[in-house]
């Protein structure tokens, strides 16, 4: 006789189905989940990891967990060990944040009225994620939820509506460029500065560690850099699910791109240097807002995110609201 699961499927009202799969699949303990403690949800996640969490995220692209006793940053830290992915150092991204515990990070911490546009997780290096988790510690006052999208259903959405863009899209890829000064910005969603994108002081290490990443550095004299990324592909083959991916940070960079250093118009560009069509760029933005699904977070929730399936964004909020991270090979 088969042990009964400790997690049982739920339904939220916010949930989609897409091509008859409901997205994102969530899960909630099968029984009062303070009984055992965290120690038995992690247990949990060891034991049913390959049987039934897995094949959740295969299939929906995104699983949120919620109603479970993780609770503080510690928690979350174990829960992520749990699922045993090998941990990903983020080098190379734009999003100002901090390390809190182990392999924990805070989300972008861009100012709250903010909106961060959808993207793929470092869609703009070659070494990026392929999973994500998100953590709420600290529930919104209001706003902020997390928007997740299909990635394949906007390349097919994209495909129908633009042919001849997304044809040149294929052919040239993408080509990113931003200034990032020495130090982190905070008032800014890309305000990452060289320092801390290259975890180093060393200009000679700084240009080492941007040349495995095949980007290109021009030093600007007062202490800031201009990093050029590309030409690198903007649609990519999913090869464990076999179809094509939206997988670029087009209209992040188009949009949202924008400090005091940073013309996002500039920041994004095809291959081959020609401009995008600002037109086709709003219209994806539409396609990405119409199919997405956005879940008020509460807290406690947990959201894996396969960053090769789902694009994600962030929407602005009133405080308190504090969203952990932790990225994954």
């Amino acid at each position: 006789m088969m042990a009964a699961s400790y997690f049982q499927d739920a339904r939220l009202p916010q949930q989609r189905a897409v091509e008859g799969v409901a997205f994102p699949a969530v899960l909630v303990p099968s029984g009062p989940a303070s009984a055992g403690g965290v120690d038995e949800f992690l247990a949990a996640v060891r034991a049913e990891r390959a049987s039934r969490l897995e094949p959740l995220l295969r299939d929906a692209g995104a699983l949120l967990l919620r109603g479970f006793p993780a609770r503080t940053a510690a928690d979350f830290d174990r829960a992520v060990d749990a699922f045993g992915y090998d941990e990903l150092p983020y080098v190379g991204g734009a999003a100002p944040r901090t390390n809190v515990v182990g392999r924990v990070f805070t989300a972008n911490e861009s100012p709250p009225d903010q909106k961060i546009p959808f993207h793929h997780e470092m869609a703009q290096v070659p070494t990026f994620p392929s999973k994500l988790f998100f953590f709420c510690e600290v529930e919104p006052k209001s706003g902020g939820e997390t928007p997740i999208v299909l990635s394949h259903y906007v390349y097919k959405r994209m495909q129908e509506k633009f042919p001849e863009f997304v044809a040149k899209l294929e052919k040239d890829g993408l080509i990113y460029t931003r200034v990032l000064g020495e130090g982190d910005d905070p008032s800014s969603p890309i305000g990452r500065g060289w320092q801390s994108t290259f975890l180093t002081k060393d200009k000679a290490v700084a240009e080492e560690r941007a040349a495995k990443l095949g980007m290109k550095l021009e030093w600007t004299g007062d202490g800031g850099v201009k990093t050029i990324m590309g030409p690198i592909p903007a649609v990519k083959w999913d090869e464990g699910r076999g179809r094509k991916i939206w997988f670029n940070s087009m209209v992040a960079a188009y949009t949202g791109w924008k400090d005091a250093r940073n013309d996002p118009v500039k920041a994004v560009t095809f291959g081959d240097g020609s401009p995008l069509p600002g037109d086709v760029v709003a219209a994806c933005g539409e396609v990405l807002e119409q199919e997405c699904v956005a879940v008020p977070w509460r807290r406690g929730d947990i959201l894996l995110i396969d960053n090769w399936a789902v694009l994600h964004s962030r929407r602005s909020f009133e405080p308190p609201r504090r969203i952990l991270a932790s990225l994954c090979k």
